[in-house]
């Protein structure tokens, strides 16, 4: 977990909760990036890889994700980015939906579903 946000931010809770939605989700191995934020960054990283140039709450890069990777090889799941001035307390639930991002879930019912085991 890394914070380059300028807020203090409640870091041992968010690794908690990212690995409380792997392990219920079947991932048990990998690693997943956490990093916090700023407005500018995460604006630029929206504009840079999604075309839209405003700041968000949160964005997900899946890497690895669940693909079947070759005996042997590391798996790095993804980056989850979160902007604490954009969220505020509500942390949790763009962390979560973040997440379900990485591990290959879409907008819809069932991200749906999955996102309410969790908060």
């Amino acid at each position: 977990m890394e914070n380059r946000s300028g807020e203090e931010v409640e870091s041992d809770a968010a690794v908690e909760l990212a690995r409380r939605v792997l392990a219920g989700e079947g991932v048990d191995e990998g690693e997943l990036g956490l990093s916090f934020v700023g407005p500018d960054e995460i604006r630029g990283l929206k504009r840079d890889h999604l075309g839209v140039d405003e700041a968000t709450d949160a964005l997900a890069f899946p890497i690895d994700a669940r693909d079947v990777l070759p005996e042997g090889l590391p798996r790095q799941l993804g980056d989850v980015v979160v902007c604490p001035q954009v969220v505020g307390d509500g942390w949790r639930a763009p962390l979560v939906h973040a997440v379900l991002h990485v591990l290959g879930y879409d907008h819809g019912a069932e991200m749906e579903a999955r996102e309410a085991l969790y908060l």
